[in-house]
């Protein structure tokens, strides 16, 4: 079974996950830290109410499959078809009120990213990729659901380069001065976005996002949307990123070795 089979099966979780979060959204919501003291690090009920559904639906319709997810212990993990899911990505933005995060939602195959969706349900969008293509679906100002292809801008030098990450207070001090150096060669660089970063680079609008300390939930649904793009995403060194840790996503490869040599001095 090919990931394009679970296509429709993505847009039911991506819909239940949606509706379990949308209420939440810009309200006076309930909020734990479960970053034991060390950085702040919320999760909402939204959080636990998103990934209960998806992870029932998934239990039901596809009981030999494993789950890893943000909010509960993993589920099978060494199963031949995995769904990692990160309910809400960007929480901190979430409970800001801004739109700049979605629900993250991978296949995996044999530990390969080999499906993902971004989901963003305030704006009603989904960003979708398996590798070889890459599309977006919304609403147009009608409200008529619209869709097309994504594709990657060209970007030959850093010059020419936008570049986006989180914060560079995320990283550590020796991975923020290695970050300094491609801020400092690129043409623009913004903060904030998470996942958006991601989708807008596969979109042709961004050109580098550049982060560190991620987990696989942060990352591998927004791998098959880059690639199937046209981009890529590496780890600093160059390697596979499905697992996080210090990634870079790229919309051409020419950028990609650049801030690469950039970042490795």
């Amino acid at each position: 079974m090919t990931a394009v089979d679970f296509e429709a099966f993505v847009g039911e979780l991506a819909r239940a996950a949606g509706e379990a979060v949308r209420p939440f959204f810009r309200t006076a919501l309930s909020m734990r830290d479960k970053s034991a003291g060390v950085a702040f690090d919320p999760v909402t009920e939204a959080d636990r109410a998103a990934e209960t559904a998806m992870r029932q639906m998934i239990m039901e319709t596809f009981p030999a499959h494993g789950i890893v997810g943000e909010e509960f212990p993993d589920h099978q993990p060494d199963a031949e078809y995995r769904w990692v899911l990160d309910p809400i990505d960007g929480t901190k933005s979430f409970i800001c009120g801004f739109p700049t995060w979605g629900t993250l939602i991978c296949l995996e195959h044999n530990g390969r990213p080999a499906y993902g969706m971004m989901h963003q349900p305030f704006t009603r969008e989904r960003f979708m990729g398996d590798g070889a293509r890459a599309s977006w679906s919304g609403l147009n100002p009608h409200g008529t659901e619209i869709s097309h292809h994504l594709r990657t801008r060209p970007c030959a030098t850093m010059a020419e380069a936008t570049t986006m990450t989180t914060s560079p207070r995320l990283m550590q001090p020796a991975e923020r001065d290695r970050y300094a150096r491609v801020e400092d060669a690129a043409r623009l660089s913004r903060y904030g976005g998470d996942c958006y970063s991601y989708c807008m680079l596969a979109a042709g609008h961004v050109d580098l996002v550049i982060e560190s300390g991620l987990k696989p939930y942060d990352i591998a649904a927004l791998i098959p949307i880059v690639t199937g793009a046209g981009g890529l995403v590496t780890t600093w060194d160059g390697g596979d990123a499905s697992q996080g840790g210090q990634v870079i996503a790229a919309g051409d490869a020419r950028v990609h070795e650049l801030a690469l040599a950039l970042l490795n001095g």
